[in-house]
């Protein structure tokens, strides 16, 4: 706990950080939609971490089908849920400097406060490197639940579910967890579950030859132009380090201020102390400054970003049409079911922005467009992320199949025209996506 004197010597420090990012804070309602990511960062910090985000509060209530339309597939592709960072680097970042500083005697009494929180959290997280937390566990037990809650006439006595993940040990306790609660709703679930790395090559592909050309000439001077100006955090230098211009020789003040805030943030999808002290360091701006920095990056990685060619999000290529191959089987079933998919946040980003939900599909070469069009990545993929595609029809004789995509349990929107509400024909999908895919082999 921090103490009573290193309170009062914060005091004065903090005014001055929270008055910065009042002023910012202010000029920012220049923008409606700027002011609605602060206002995300501000109810929930972990937003600013993007892909370490928390799965949010589920409140979406669902619009029912057209005429006598039921559901009867639901096919799903979802992310692990929260768990520790992959690897000690992450924290050995911000952690070897805060070492070196002490080892000098250049830490304040408030950044000996810092370093012994540093060393708590590292001696929690060893060797727990990308597991899924307990935390984690919970948030796909409650996906699963609420899915078949949701869905009875899906999950319903008999149903064949089958359920794959890859083979990350994170996420087959993920599926094991969603599918637990699936039979708690209803037992008589016929479910099967499997992780092989046969099924990789749609599950988790990584394409080599588009993530080696992401980082394109121009869009590294692209981003470097965006980020200048939104790194670094001198403030914290000087709240942390007696001599802050001697530290610099040690300490890479962009590089400490990013890596030290992730640390904060992480310990969020943990079940040790997330009320961690660390992110009351970091004022709402520098917090929404870092969510800029990786929302841009995440961009040039997986969406259609025009600096790059645009085709990072063809990478699930494979996987799309899998999707459409696995439902076009199933709907000529006269059963229910559910196929369910476990896998990683580098797979359900680029999907999204390749199938256009919600306007992930954005097309811009200017970076400072992404947060006025609503391009935010962090309410794409937080931990337990998923997209439930929920298919209806009247009978099983019925050829006009209505389907409907779910993000993040919300009602979604495709880049195709509904037939009702958030209802799309199948058939005009399917087509849809043979067109886009055509495209890319064009590109090649």
């Amino acid at each position: 706990m921090i103490s009573m004197a290193t309170k009062q010597l914060l005091h004065g420090k903090v005014l001055t950080i929270l008055l910065t990012a009042l002023f910012a804070f202010h000029f920012s309602l220049l923008t409606s939609h700027a002011q609605t990511v602060r206002d995300l960062i501000r109810k929930y910090p972990s937003y600013a971490s993007c892909n370490y985000h928390i799965y949010p509060e589920i409140t979406a209530t669902l619009t029912p089908p057209p005429g006598d339309k039921k559901p009867f597939y639901l096919s799903h592709y979802g992310r692990h849920g929260s768990r520790y960072i992959n690897s000690r680097s992450g924290y050995d970042i911000p952690y070897k400097m805060m070492a070196q500083a002490d080892s000098l005697d250049e830490l304040t009494v408030f950044g000996e406060e810092v370093y012994a929180e540093m060393r708590r959290i590292m001696r929690d997280t060893e060797n727990r490197w990308g597991e899924l937390s307990g935390y984690g566990k919970r948030q796909l037990e409650a996906i699963g639940h609420r899915m078949a809650q949701r869905f009875p006439e899906i999950f319903c006595p008999g149903a064949r579910v089958t359920a794959v993940s890859t083979v990350v040990p994170r996420c087959i306790e993920s599926m094991g967890s969603a599918a637990l609660q699936l039979l708690q709703v209803c037992p008589q679930l016929n479910i099967t579950m499997e992780s092989s790395q046969r099924n990789q090559w749609y599950m988790n592909y990584q394409d080599r030859k588009l993530r080696r050309n992401y980082m394109t000439p121009e869009a590294q001077k692209a981003y470097d132009a965006y980020t200048a100006s939104r790194m670094g955090n001198s403030q914290l230098m000087e709240l942390i380090f007696k001599n802050p211009d001697i530290v610099k020789e040690i300490v890479d003040e962009d590089y400490f201020n990013y890596y030290l805030m992730k640390m904060s943030l992480f310990q969020l999808n943990t079940s040790y102390n997330q009320d961690t002290h660390l992110i009351k360091l970091f004022s709402e701006d520098a917090l929404y400054n870092m969510w800029q920095v990786d929302n841009a990056l995440w961009y040039i990685q997986h969406g259609a970003c025009k600096l790059n060619g645009g085709c990072q999000p063809y990478s699930q290529r494979y996987l799309l049409r899998h999707l459409i191959e696995e439902a076009d089987s199933c709907i000529q079933l006269d059963q229910p079911g559910a196929q369910l998919r476990f896998g990683h946040e580098t797979v359900i980003l680029p999907l999204l922005c390749l199938i256009g939900v919600d306007g992930y599909d954005l097309e811009t070469d200017n970076l400072d467009e992404l947060e006025e069009k609503g391009w935010w990545c962090s309410s794409v993929f937080p931990m337990g992320c998923n997209l439930q595609f929920v298919f209806y029809r009247s009978n099983p004789k019925d050829q006009d199949v209505l389907f409907k995509v779910l993000l993040n349990e919300a009602e979604a929107t495709l880049p195709i025209k509904p037939v009702t509400g958030p209802y799309y024909r199948w058939t005009d999908f399917r087509q849809f996506c043979f067109d886009k895919l055509a495209k890319y082999k064009q590109k090649k």
